[in-house]
């Protein structure tokens, strides 16, 4: 009698969980089959205007990382420096201060940004790129508030704004002030080489594609020490895939550092706050014992600087 009452009992309770199941499995919509459709600005383009930011570790390395320690990338010399002074000479880099960030100053993992997560240096540039893992305090442009150039300004960790016109798009970045003009009609070349490149826009769909040229080679893709020369070209393809999100995809070219274009691709997600901006991050004022503290050291006895 009370097994057949506990058989009873779990069918039952097997037939309403069979039940309420199929009830949650509710058939696709067409919304949720067909491809999404941007909402279109005055002339019929997709609407990519707004604030967008990414949400990865690609500004730390752009291939897969394992976390690791504060300032790990840079190995850390004998300090020989003049006892009592508070700042190291460049040659004893990085200075104690620095280094007891400790956890503060950690890299976080991250799976990566790049398709295949292989970089094809050339054997050259390959070194290259090792030596700047070793001096990266001292040649990252980051750290002394240069221009990030494209398309690091798209994956450093603030908000960018797209402001979409018809012959032009302009992108405001917070870091640095840095901003760039896309020009979507026929323009002249650019006379001359620059930190953040000459972009000509096209629309192909609903994508947004970016052709990026005549860059300096003072840029680099992260503080990994992934680099470029001034041959880089870069394509960028905006793709708006939700109300909330665009699929940011970037093709890298190099004749001179790489064997082979490869690509990068993540997703961007709207700040839709209430009254989101794009703040001021002026950091000039704040590297300036960076770029200059070289010229002379603070005793701290006196506030002075020694020459």
């Amino acid at each position: 009698m009370r097994t057949g009452f506990r058989s009873a009992m779990i069918v039952a309770a097997v037939a309403v969980a069979v039940a309420a199941a199929q009830c949650t499995q509710v058939p696709p919509s067409a919304s949720q089959t067909d491809p999404y459709r941007a909402p279109r600005t005055a002339d019929g383009t997709p609407d990519l205007n707004g604030i967008w930011q990414a949400v990865n570790t690609a500004n730390y390395d752009i291939q897969a990382h394992a976390a690791r320690p504060a300032l790990a990338l840079t190995p850390a010399p004998p300090r020989t420096g003049v006892p009592g002074l508070v700042r190291a000479t460049p040659t004893e880099l990085p200075a104690l201060p620095v280094r007891a960030l400790g956890a503060v100053g950690g890299v976080p993992a991250g799976e990566g940004v790049v398709e295949g997560n292989e970089i094809p240096y050339q054997p050259a540039a390959a070194a290259t790129k090792k030596e700047n893992v070793e001096h990266w305090l001292e040649r990252d442009p980051e750290i002394k508030c240069f221009m990030p150039g494209v398309p690091r300004a798209t994956y450093m960790p603030y908000p960018f704004q797209i402001l979409q016109g018809k012959s032009t798009i302009l992108i405001a970045y917070e870091f640095a002030g840095a901003t760039r003009t896309i020009y979507m009609d026929k323009v002249a070349d650019s006379p001359s080489t620059t930190w953040m490149g000459f972009s000509r826009g096209r629309w192909d769909g609903d994508t947004l594609v970016v052709d990026v040229t005549d860059f300096n080679d003072q840029t680099w893709f992260d503080r990994a020490g992934n680099f470029h020369s001034d041959a880089l070209h870069v394509v960028e393809r905006y793709t708006p895939v939700s109300p909330y999100h665009l699929m940011y995809e970037v093709t890298i070219e190099d004749p001179k550092v790489f064997t082979r274009p490869w690509k990068m691709r993540m997703p961007l997600y709207r700040r839709f706050e209430k009254d989101k901006q794009i703040l001021e991050y002026k950091c000039v004022e704040f590297v300036e014992e960076t770029m200059y503290g070289h010229l002379g050291v603070i005793d701290p006895a006196t506030g002075q600087v020694n020459k």
